[in-house]
């Protein structure tokens, strides 16, 4: 009677209510724990859901000479890697289920989700434009995968740890289509965030050039240690 009584809420309030097709397949699911930290920049307002490595200890060489680490990630974290590291899709729904319950939990009101552009271009599935495409059919928005366009090829920031040296890098790196965010209250997504350099050269295109109305920073996990 139990599961009777459970089914018939879980069709009312899809017929009250309805769903969008993500939340459908997303719905049996809950959002893995995470650790939110406020992101001061140029945006809005601005969110890491949480840390992407807990601890990393060196544990010895392989074969071929090379550091060995035990990395503990947290829970998205880990997912995240499973995502980027192993081509593992599988992993998208429970992301989308963290990161679109918190939004919907600030109430943040966007028109758009836009992408952070992709810096290794060869990857067959680039995650943070498969997270923002599903995101934005969580919250039931456009896609908006070319508002921002990487115009110039720079140097990989990974290994750069001066945030000066990392902003000259991309001086020049991107560019707006103000006919796409003209106006419009932006959800800007990425991976990881580690200085801040991007995703603050980006969200100021889209203030200035862009002429938003708002841009909100969402990145998936953050270094322990902001560079």
């Amino acid at each position: 009677m139990q599961k009777c009584f459970k089914d018939f809420l879980r069709y009312y309030h899809t017929s009250i209510f309805g769903r969008s097709r993500a939340e459908e397949s997303y719905n049996e699911r809950l959002p893995v724990k995470t650790n939110p930290r406020k992101l001061r920049g140029p945006w809005t307002d601005g969110y890491a859901l949480d840390v992407h490595t807990i601890s990393s200890t060196m544990i010895g060489h392989n074969e071929y000479g090379h550091t060995v680490f035990d990395t503990v990630r947290s829970p998205l974290g880990e997912l995240l890697y499973r995502l980027k590291n192993r081509g593992d899709q599988t992993a998208i729904p429970e992301i989308i289920d963290t990161a679109g319950a918190f939004v919907k939990r600030l109430g943040l009101q966007v028109d758009a989700v836009v992408p952070v552009p992709p810096s290794n271009t060869a990857r067959k599935h680039q995650p943070v434009i498969g997270v923002a495409r599903a995101l934005s059919e969580y919250l039931r928005v456009p896609l908006c995968e070319h508002c921002v366009a990487k115009v110039k090829n720079t140097a990989q920031l990974k290994d750069i740890f001066d945030y000066t040296r990392r902003a000259e890098i991309l001086k020049g790196a991107f560019s707006v289509d103000a006919t796409k965010t003209k106006g419009k209250r932006l959800l800007l997504i990425d991976d990881l965030y580690r200085s801040g350099a991007t995703v603050s050269t980006i969200a100021q295109l889209l203030t200035t050039t862009g002429c938003a109305r708002a841009v909100y920073l969402l990145t998936l996990t953050r270094t322990r240690k902001l560079v």
